[in-house]
């Protein structure tokens, strides 16, 4: 069954927020992409979609497989660096963290065509990328003045009112989230060239999602008579399975200079099973007891379908120069649906409601000095919920080397850097705001490409 956010109500009077990703958080973050990828990629902005010849552009469109006119074979890696600040009535509180992944390995093998064929090239690739990388940890601290633990576990039982003692007073209030595990892609991808002008091609992926989350929300209040309460509960959500999707693509070069893309990638059909549980433990300053709740874990399986999405690109080539490159994007995150549909109809409806259509753009350029390439590029992700503010949106910019040492050695490196904002709700009580969370993110990417 579909976790159960409330402890026994027998027990526990008061109401306690689930303090894990709801069902509607959970499809979102599963939805949703990191810019990871090689470090031409991250460089440019991720801005490929008519350019080709990369491994990481070919998740965009599929069709930029055929632009390739070698053997190539290469491996990526990414530091990230994560600051969160979180502000919980006028209580702000920083953390910092430090990742490393392997983010991407990939090779393509072209075969040219001969003969009085139209289609001068076809080609075939694999290609593994990190989709997204759920680490990460934030910590509020603060006092919203209303407590969420008001009632003692033992005294206010026993049918006698004079016992009742009323923990009204907050002292401190805190919440701690732990998030781990990866979103990941394997794409096994076919394109070809037909004439001079036209790229075609298509992509069937796999994909792989490990997820846990750790929450953690402690208080602290007293009576008014020096009496204390120190409450704790902690929720573990775990998600883990599989899913399937394909992409095609095309692009379209009408003059030397120019460049056009499109490309379709269908939803993500995905089985997802569930593990939750949670714990409470509570002490109080009157007693020596200390009392506990543990529950046994919750499974369940369900279904997630992500939205489909659409990429239109355009870029300008100067020659062997230069390039300048511009990507749309358009994903309807109203159309996440979780299954069996019986289960999930409060979620759907939810997410129909309060979540919309996004746009997101890409801008990239690349230069050539020799055997170096200096690159740029910015990025702007529109948030998926209605009701957001535009801090809540998505903005980032990098700066990308590259240096081809011979013509089977090259190495990339990028930096780049995006924000954005979001709120945390985690006690149920209306009067009290969420806590609000500043994530800021940079990353350096590191490839090596052979070619063959």
């Amino acid at each position: 069954m579909k976790k159960t956010l409330l402890l026994s109500l027998l027990l526990f009077p008061f109401i306690i927020k689930a303090q894990s990703l709801s069902y509607t958080d959970a499809a979102v973050l599963f939805s949703q992409e990191d810019q990871y990828g090689t470090a031409r990629y991250v460089g440019m902005g991720g801005a490929f979609g008519a350019l080709g010849a990369d491994m990481s552009a070919v998740d965009i469109n599929p069709a930029g497989l055929a632009v390739f006119t070698t053997t190539d074979f290469g491996f990526t890696m990414s530091y990230r660096n994560t600051d969160s600040y979180s502000n919980f009535y006028n209580t702000g509180t920083g953390n910092q963290d430090d990742f490393f992944r392997f983010s991407q390995v990939g090779g393509v093998l072209p075969f040219s065509t001969y003969g009085s064929s139209d289609f001068r090239r076809f080609s075939i690739g694999f290609n593994y990328s990190l989709v997204k990388d759920f680490d990460n940890a934030f910590f509020v601290r603060g006092n919203s003045g209303y407590p969420d633990f008001v009632d003692d576990p033992y005294l206010n039982y026993d049918d006698d009112p004079s016992n009742n003692v009323y923990y009204n007073n907050v002292d401190n209030q805190r919440f701690t989230n732990y998030m781990a595990g990866t979103h990941e892609r394997f794409s096994f991808s076919f394109a070809t060239q037909y004439k001079d002008y036209l790229y075609l091609g298509a992509a069937i992926n796999t994909h792989h999602i490990g997820f846990s989350q750790r929450a953690i929300y402690d208080e602290n209040n007293n009576d008014g008579n020096d009496n204390t309460i120190d409450a704790s509960v902690s929720h573990y959500l775990g998600d883990y399975g599989a899913g399937v999707n394909f992409t095609i693509g095309a692009i379209f070069k009408p003059t030397h200079e120019l460049r056009f893309g499109a490309t379709y990638q269908s939803p993500t059909w995905y089985d997802l099973s569930e593990n939750f549980n949670e714990d409470i433990e509570i002490t109080v300053s009157n007693s020596s007891q200390l009392y506990t709740e543990n529950n046994d874990p919750n499974y369940f399986d369900y279904s997630l379908s992500s939205p489909s999405q659409f990429t239109g690109s355009f870029a300008y080539v100067f020659g062997k120069k230069g390039l300048f490159s511009f990507d749309y994007v358009y994903k309807d995150y109203q159309n996440i649906s979780l299954k069996p549909s019986g289960e999930f109809i409060d979620e759907n409806q939810e997410m129909s409601t309060y979540l919309q259509g996004t746009s997101s753009f890409r801008l990239g350029t690349e230069w050539r000095m020799g055997i170096f390439s200096l690159r740029g590029g910015y990025r702007f992700e529109q948030s998926p919920y209605r009701y957001a503010e535009s801090s809540n949106d998505l903005t980032g910019y990098s700066l990308g080397l590259g240096i081809r040492f011979n013509r089977m050695f090259k190495f990339d490196i990028a930096y780049d850097n995006y924000s954005y904002n979001y709120k945390y709700s985690f006690l149920n009580i209306d009067e009290v705001v969420p806590a609000n969370i500043l994530e800021n993110n940079y990353r350096i990417t590191s490839t090596l490409v052979f070619t063959f």
